[in-house]
């Protein structure tokens, strides 16, 4: 079988079973790496001579009687992680430092066996819903060239869906796995805030970022998580440990879940598109299938909402930038969600934070209450929601586009994924299908807090009916030109 077909778990077990060796794993990932990055550009980050240094520790130490979880595997991160030796942009332009120490995420991956090859692409500071700028230019969605994979985790999500590595990490602070992942037919789990550290930062963007796996399947999404997971002393936020890939194969037993498609209030109009729309009532009529009770419920989000996510969204983006070497290069619009960020810092963004309590509990009835305890009535075991209102749009489609009209065009595009953000929750996109024009389209299955094992079982159920990772997109990335 090609190895670009290997999902995490059966590439972890040929190794460990000496059918290859991790020598021979990384270096075809290196070169499908090296190319498609002409057309693709998934990477931001390649790290060819460490990675197959340590492809080469991996197979001594296993030759040595070394057991890991994932000793040899290659997998990638993305380009807002600090990997000791590499120098972290986060989708700017400039010269940065070289990092001399790891994430903590990134060292939890080093300690179970991981081959981390590169840091994958992502768009300025995480900001939209798109990967590309001008220091890298544009990343593309394996399934359509013309088109994006999302963001701002594109390039970690990219590199999954076309092969390139088995599996990826990327961080969520709006949406930003689920809806790469939604775009390139992929499992993409934002987890409970705290459960992989954001470490050396004690919480990230003022507590709605988190990182997250991307991978074909739940069960390699799952074992990834579980792998990342766990806190450094200085985290913020520090939920109870959870196993997730004991989950995947679980009966979830009947749910109750609610189907709902209006987005949260936004101050500009947003339509579903149809074949989203249908996507999801697929994935309804699969769960009904499966025995579960499905239902259209109305999410009890209230219309304040999006004030108090934004100051914590822009002074993170104002952190960032702040915090960066003063050559720093970045785009216009980067620097005006700085500044309004800096504006709504101090007591606005102390208020914000405030608010998130109130506001859980007023969500948290759909599920019987804001911690997840299920009462009597109309109360849901999950939330089932559309990842994005739209399907991926043309890779170019931010391009000219002042500050207004970019928010008009990302809100319109993407208003489902940043409430869960704000409360913290975990949520899970499974793929829900295609367009007529064959490009990918997800749904969000949503819980309340540390409500990850419910979600992974469900969703890895889903997958056994859809069966979504047996469907690949033709490996233009390796012959087009770009």
């Amino acid at each position: 079988m090609p190895l670009d077909t290997l999902g995490l778990g059966a590439l972890t077990t040929a190794i460990a079973d000496g059918e290859l060796s991790s020598v021979e794993a990384v270096g075809a990932a290196l070169d499908r790496i090296d190319a498609s990055q002409d057309t693709l550009n998934a990477f931001r980050v390649v790290r060819r001579d460490e990675a197959l240094a340590e492809a080469e520790t991996a197979d001594r130490r296993r030759a040595d009687g070394a057991r890991a979880p994932l000793l040899g595997v290659p997998v990638a991160i993305k380009d807002d992680t600090d990997l000791t030796g590499t120098p972290t942009a986060f989708g700017c332009g400039g010269s940065f430092p070289v990092r001399t120490a790891d994430a903590e995420v990134a060292r939890r991956l080093r300690a179970a066996g991981a081959v981390i090859v590169g840091k994958a692409n992502t768009c300025e500071l995480g900001q939209w819903p798109f990967t590309d700028g001008a220091a890298f230019g544009y990343t593309r969605n394996p399934w359509h060239r013309e088109h994006t994979p999302g963001g701002s985790s594109g390039g970690s999500a990219a590199a999954v869906a076309a092969g390139l590595v088995p599996a990826a990490i990327g961080s969520d602070g709006a949406g930003s796995v689920r809806i790469p992942a939604s775009w390139t037919n992929l499992v993409g789990i934002k987890p409970q805030r705290g459960r992989i550290s954001t470490w050396p930062d004690a919480e990230a963007f003022h507590g709605i970022t988190v990182h997250g796996p991307l991978a074909r399947t739940v069960a390699d999404a799952a074992l990834l998580l579980d792998l990342a997971a766990g806190n450094h002393v200085g985290d913020r936020h520090r939920p109870p440990t959870l196993r997730l890939r004991e989950a995947v194969g679980r009966d979830p037993g009947r749910l109750r879940v609610a189907i709902a498609l209006d987005p949260p209030f936004m101050a500009v109009p947003v339509e579903l598109d149809a074949q989203v729309a249908a996507g999801v009532t697929r994935i309804a009529d699969a769960l009904r299938g499966l025995g579960h009770e499905v239902e259209v419920a109305e999410l009890p989000y209230p219309k304040t909402m999006g004030a108090a996510f934004l100051p914590r969204a822009t002074s993170g983006v104002a952190d960032w930038l702040a915090g960066m070497p003063r050559t720093t290069q970045v785009d216009p619009r980067t620097r005006s969600n700085a500044r309004t960020g800096r504006l709504l810092s101090g007591p606005i963004l102390r208020a914000a934070r405030r608010a998130e309590a109130p506001i859980a509990r007023r969500v948290g009835r759909i599920f019987g209450d804001a911690s997840g305890t299920r009462g009597n009535g109309g109360s849901y075991d999950v939330v089932l929601t559309p990842t994005t209102a739209t399907p991926p749009p043309p890779v170019r489609a931010m391009d000219g586009l002042g500050p207004v009209d970019t928010d008009r065009l990302i809100i319109g595009a993407c208003p489902y994924t940043w409430p869960w953000n704000l409360l913290g929750w975990p949520g899970v996109n499974v793929p829900a299908g295609f367009t007529d024009t064959g490009l990918p389209i997800g749904a969000q299955l949503l819980g309340p807090a540390n409500s990850e094992v419910r979600l992974v079982a469900l969703a890895a159920q889903l997958e056994t009916e859809l069966r979504w990772a047996e469907q690949r997109p033709e490996p233009w990335w390796a012959t087009a030109e770009r």
